[in-house]
């Protein structure tokens, strides 16, 4: 059964909906490039309008590619091998496969990190790809940035421990970049100005290089507040941590955590669930609080960090979810959170539940990572943050009929165009790829 989810599978086309019912119809590109696997996070909207996007691999000898949309001119511009830009072409090493993060920028730059794509079953688990013969291991994730004007990447190093980065931010204000390894989840930060890199240390026991009772789902997003460069994450009992930027140390938050009955009851040192980590967070300047999705239950939330108050706001799954009541498919939750160009919208990428002959699929198929590969009933989410209004703008089909599967990534162009990364099936081949997708009329800063 590993081995058969290991090996991915083709998109099935799911039924359409009735005649009439609510659609949206995505728009599917090719980057020509066949090899491209699951991706995480990994696109952004940059602020010349162009959508720049990493596709990954899960390959011995492919590494992840960056690439640009413009949509004035409906061009993808390939901008270069990762690997390379890491200074490991011809290293005969195990490539940098993915970036499982968010593009942050500042000044002209996109920074983001890079992570491992190749992957070794022990115990049932997904770990560090173990070299073959003739290969080098994994030489650890790196820091890079890319230059929108000039063109080309930089690269600031290695993380901590020669692990990949899972979970990365940047401080644009005081220029740090903060970020978790994976998978044992060393927190750390990296000076721009200095060069100089700390390892804080471990937050989650073993992270996800631990066993039994030492195994612990890492967080995903780090959240910070650009006031006083405070930085936050989570572990899966539902403890906040916040990195203090005057002492340059980390310390459990009291008052106030995640672990909330609406999120649900879970054993944090078994795999395949976020436990009572948040999933995806951003900050919210006029309210000065930072908003997240657990991704388990679906719940939106807010979190003052000078109460400190954790608000719990609204169930925000899709429809079809929140009528029966249950889990969706991906039992990790959706990556594909963010805060739309108007500043006060957030867009939500989810699934819905999955129907076969009248009846509910509750069954899950998960690797150890949580990755779902089963269908998905993709739904676009809407929410105004001033007004507290949700709307379900219904499921997502592409142009031939199939739906977009496998995605955990969000970006939301200038003109309110939704961007995601998904398996797209063409001429009987399956690869991961950009997807757009507009909402009918315009999102409005006072709807």
């Amino acid at each position: 059964m590993i081995a058969m989810m290991l090996t991915g599978c083709t998109a099935e086309r799911a039924p359409g909906p009735k005649p009439g019912a609510r659609r949206l119809i995505a728009r599917t590109f090719n980057s020509g490039f066949p090899e491209a696997h699951d991706t995480y996070n990994g696109v952004v909207a940059g602020s010349d309008g162009r959508i720049y996007y990493v596709l990954s691999t899960d390959s011995l000898d492919v590494g992840a590619r960056m690439f640009a949309y413009d949509p004035a001119d409906e061009r993808i511009e390939y901008l270069g091998d990762i690997t390379e830009a890491c200074g490991e072409k011809g290293l005969k090493a195990i490539p940098q496969g993915k970036v499982h993060v968010v593009p942050v920028e500042s000044e002209g730059k996109l920074y983001f990190a890079t992570h491992i794509g190749y992957y070794t079953i022990i115990d049932g688990m997904e770990k560090m790809g173990v070299p073959p013969a003739g290969y080098k291991p994994y030489p650890g994730g790196h820091l890079l940035a890319y230059d929108i004007r000039a063109r080309r990447f930089e690269d600031f190093g290695v993380a901590p421990n020669g692990e990949g980065v899972l979970s990365m931010n940047l401080d644009a204000r005081r220029g740090r970049i903060y970020g978790i390894t994976w998978p044992t989840g060393y927190f750390f930060r990296y000076d721009l100005a200095s060069r100089e890199m700390k390892n804080l240390g471990l937050f989650a026991q073993q992270g996800e290089n631990g066993k039994g009772p030492t195994y612990r789902t890492l967080c995903r997003s780090l959240a910070v507040d650009p006031e006083d460069g405070s930085v936050y994450f989570t572990n899966a009992e539902g403890r906040i941590f916040r990195y203090v930027y005057e002492r340059d140390a980390v310390e459990t938050l009291e008052g106030e955590d995640l672990r909330k009955d609406y999120f649900g009851q879970y054993d944090p040192t078994s795999p395949g669930h976020m436990g009572y980590n948040w999933r995806q967070t951003f900050w919210y300047a006029p309210e000065r609080r930072i908003y997240g999705v657990h991704g388990n239950s679906g719940y939106l939330f807010a979190f003052d960090p000078r109460g400190p108050r954790v608000e719990v706001l609204e169930r925000i799954t899709s429809e079809p979810s929140k009528r029966s009541g249950m889990f969706d498919q991906f039992s990790y939750g959706y990556l594909g959170f963010t805060l739309g160009p108007d500043g006060h919208t957030i867009y939500y990428l989810t699934g819905g539940p999955i129907y076969e002959g009248g009846k509910r699929v509750t069954g899950k198929a998960v690797t150890a990572m949580g990755e779902s590969k089963g269908r998905e009933n993709l739904h676009l989410i809407t929410y105004h943050i001033p007004t507290g209004r949700y709307e379900d703008h219904g499921p997502i089909f592409f142009e031939n009929g199939d739906r977009p599967y496998y995605v955990n990534s969000i970006a939301v162009g200038k003109d309110g165009t939704v961007y995601a990364l998904s398996r797209i099936s063409e001429g009987g081949r399956t690869r991961t790829d950009l997807f757009a997708v507009k909402l009918a009329g315009q999102l409005a800063g006072g709807r």
